[in-house]
């Protein structure tokens, strides 16, 4: 059995809470994991600059963080993948979606698949990791009914 929470810490109300959630549970099916835990958690900017500074020394905001706890043997669960957090700032869900000319919707969805796939050990620091971690985001928003546009 899965256990995934999603809390709102950002201050605002999320009005794309509901269809996050939907979203990830959906990826987690369609990726076939079982029996893992993780939380996602909507930050504001001020959040999300604290942790990208404390624990990434970059003194900005960013859109995503992910802390992946798979490997760390103190926090194990016997029989469950304890996967991580992933941390997502909503004031940048919603600047990033006027920038990019698609809903909110899409990209929090988008922000929490690709903090997903971290977790899961995808990455993009070369080409074909990149091309192999945004390949899996678009074809489970897609096929979710997410498209760029919407």
């Amino acid at each position: 059995m899965n256990h995934i929470e999603v809390f709102n810490e950002s201050g605002k109300e999320v009005s794309e809470l509901n269809t996050m959630k939907s979203f990830v549970d959906y990826c987690v099916n369609k990726l076939d994991l079982k029996n893992v835990m993780f939380n996602v958690i909507i930050v504001n900017d001020n959040i999300i600059h604290e942790l990208n500074r404390k624990y990434r020394n970059i003194d900005r905001p960013t859109d995503v963080i992910t802390f992946a706890l798979e490997d760390d043997k103190r926090l194990s669960v016997p029989g469950v993948r304890v996967l991580g957090d992933i941390y997502i700032s909503y004031d940048k869900v919603n600047s990033q979606a006027k920038e990019y000319g698609h809903s909110s919707t899409r990209e929090i969805c988008f922000l929490a698949v690709h903090g997903l796939l971290h977790l899961l050990g995808y990455d993009h620091m070369n080409q074909k990791d990149e091309k192999e971690m945004f390949d899996k985001q678009k074809e489970l928003l897609n096929a979710y009914g997410i498209k760029k546009e919407s």
